[in-house]
């Protein structure tokens, strides 16, 4: 509740919402290569090895780089980084145009990346209501982040 009204709830990142997924194809650059999605680039961004990155790259759909992300050699630090890497991925793609127009559209609805893959670190589990959430909370930053830049 805010303000005695309820917040309205984004809860899976479908239909009209699903700009806010991972999958949408946008140019994001890491390090200094550009990736057609942040699914790609955040894959790729597990590995230092060039030839796993680059399998990444030319990976077909954002899918295909997902499952290809589970199978490289993970940097040591992976764990220490993922989110700030995920956070600066996301800032690329919204910080211009159609994409942040239309985050900012979302107003201050809560955003949730409803799954039924049972990821409970970046989104919640559609069946059971648990998850960090951790990428709408992200989106969440940068859509504060891009509103403020233009006030």
């Amino acid at each position: 509740m805010e303000g005695g009204q309820e917040v309205e709830v984004i809860r899976e990142f479908q239909g009209e919402y699903r700009f806010l997924s991972n999958f949408w194809y946008v140019d994001v650059e890491l390090d200094g290569v550009v990736y057609p999605s942040v699914e790609h680039a955040y894959q790729a961004a597990k590995t230092l090895d060039e030839m796993e990155r680059k399998n990444i790259l030319y990976a077909p759909t954002a899918f295909s780089a997902k499952r290809r992300g589970k199978q490289v050699i993970k940097r040591k630090d992976w764990d220490d980084i993922k989110v700030i890497v995920m956070y600066n991925l996301l800032r690329q793609k919204f910080k211009e145009g159609e994409l942040k127009r239309k985050l900012l559209s979302t107003g201050n609805k809560i955003l949730k990346e409803g799954n039924d893959r049972g990821d409970i670190f970046w989104g919640v589990d559609i069946r059971s209501g648990k998850g960090k959430n951790q990428l709408g909370k992200l989106l969440m930053a940068v859509r504060e982040e891009v509103g403020y830049v233009d006030k």
